[in-house]
């Protein structure tokens, strides 16, 4: 009695009208029709709009794609199923679950198939990692979306509901995972979004239930008010009639007690938990990281120095990569690794790499213009001291003295190149950028496309200013 009496409170509450409960009813068990032509249009018109929303990346299209979207319907079907017991409407809305996601799947795969190309975006991407957070909407819109099917259905019945509650989480799923599949079954992209739909399917569902039974709408007499509606319903239907045939029959008035429907939600909801868990614990780790890696960032250059920047985060390891404009202090760097070890609790590494400025590249670009000498006619008998002199002049001219100076030079071959190695005296190794240079300016004046530079730096003696005191 005094969970009647709690249910009938919560009734009242919600604004529940009583007589319109069975036409509310009857809405849920229509939207539930397993072979519907108005419910296959809508169900595929809705996949090709998503679908192409997520390819072109296009958030405005996704939403689009979601108004239509029909599949509220049979999930809101399946927990009034549970809710009130009615075992023919749970198969009912069952088959209409498993053939809307199997055709919005294959229908969106067969779109991107037929694409010239199948490059993840932004918005596909967002639908492969789920978390709690996620699991959290899906149960808040399951309740908001129930609720208002309670009130009466207003604004366009229950095929209407999912542009209203929470189709946004069910449609862009699926058709991420008709991407997948029409990509070349893309693993990562069919696990991830797969879990979000069932995520949000699974929620969606306990939340519908909790809503159903909470306003009675298990109760005898609305189950008696009915049953001949239903019947009548049910009677041209191809599936009640196999069913009837059937052992199955004898239950269409009761799927098992309570407690059994509650914990079947249950169970399913925690084998969702644990994975969701794990991503939104990654989801957080990443978050620490990259906060932290912005500090580390401007600790170590200012805004103008960053050139690029790169954040990794494994489960062992975090490792920041910056190219920049000007030098960066050794010191700094080891602070930068300091803060990141202590704010993520994980192994860093912290690559910092410095670009040619625009006077190295000008001076050298000025070397480069100067026009190449006349070959020299090769003797086989000399050819090491030709050789040598052929090189040594315009190695001489292109160098950079001034930034580096040279040291030695030798001139090698292999079966298919022309080696050219330079030791050189520098506080720093020259940029790459200024190696790449050197090494396409030599091979235009020696008219040797296959000669490969080989740059060897020796860091100079360092020199001790300090005076020595005698005993």
């Amino acid at each position: 009695m005094e969970r009647t009496a709690l249910r009938t409170r919560i009734e009242h509450l919600l604004a529940i009208d009583r007589d319109a409960k069975p036409k509310v009813y009857l809405q849920v068990f229509d939207s539930a029709e397993v072979l519907s032509f108005n419910y296959a249009l809508e169900l595929l018109l809705s996949a090709g709009i998503a679908t192409f929303g997520l390819v072109l990346d296009s958030p405005a299209v996704v939403i689009g794609a979601m108004l239509i979207s029909p599949l509220m319907g049979p999930i809101l079907a399946g927990g009034l199923a549970l809710a009130a017991a009615d075992l023919y409407l749970g198969i009912k809305s069952l088959l209409s679950i498993v053939l809307s996601s199997v055709s919005a799947i294959l229908f969106a795969a067969t779109l991107v198939w037929l694409l010239p190309f199948q490059s993840p975006t932004h918005e596909i991407l967002a639908r492969t990692q789920p978390n709690l957070l996620d699991l959290g909407i899906a149960l808040f819109s399951g309740l908001a979306g129930s609720i208002v099917v309670c009130r009466g259905g207003h604004g366009g019945g229950v095929t209407a509901l999912p542009g209203v509650a929470i189709a946004v989480a069910l449609m862009p799923p699926l058709c991420t995972v008709g991407f997948g599949v029409g990509s070349g079954f893309d693993w990562p992209i069919i696990r991830g979004a797969g879990l979000l739909f069932l995520t949000n399917l699974a929620a969606i569902m306990a939340s519908a239930f909790v809503v159903f039974y909470a306003v009675r709408m298990d109760a005898p007499e609305l189950r008696m008010r009915i049953d001949y509606s239903i019947l009548e319903h049910a009677s041209s239907d191809r599936l009640y009639r196999l069913l009837t045939k059937t052992r199955l029959a004898r239950a269409f008035g009761d799927i098992g007690k309570l407690h059994w429907r509650v914990l079947m939600l249950v169970a399913v909801l925690v084998a969702l938990f644990i994975p969701l868990r794990q991503s939104l614990f990654q989801l957080r780790e990443e978050t620490i990281a990259r906060t932290a890696a912005n500090e580390a960032v401007r600790l170590m250059a200012s805004p103008g120095m960053i050139f690029t920047q790169q954040l990794d985060v494994t489960p062992e390891r975090v490792i920041l990569r910056m190219i920049v404009t000007d030098t960066v202090p050794e010191e700094k760097i080891r602070e930068a690794e300091k803060l990141l070890l202590r704010r993520t609790g994980k192994d860093v590494t912290v690559a910092v790499r410095k670009v040619a400025s625009e006077e190295e590249l000008a001076m050298l670009r000025e070397r480069v213009r100067t026009p190449p000498p006349p070959p020299q006619p090769r003797d086989l008998n000399s050819m090491r001291a030709e050789l040598i002199a052929r090189v040594e002049q315009p190695l001489k001219e292109v160098w950079p003295a001034d930034l580096a100076p040279m040291v030695s030079f030798e001139v090698g071959f292999t079966a298919e190149e022309l080696l050219l190695r330079v030791r050189y005296k520098a506080e720093k190794p020259l940029d790459p950028a200024v190696e790449a240079v050197l090494g396409q300016a030599l091979q235009t004046r020696l008219k040797e496309p296959t000669l490969r530079l080989l740059l060897e730096h020796e860091a100079p003696p360092k020199t001790n200013t300090g005076r020595r005191i005698r005993k």
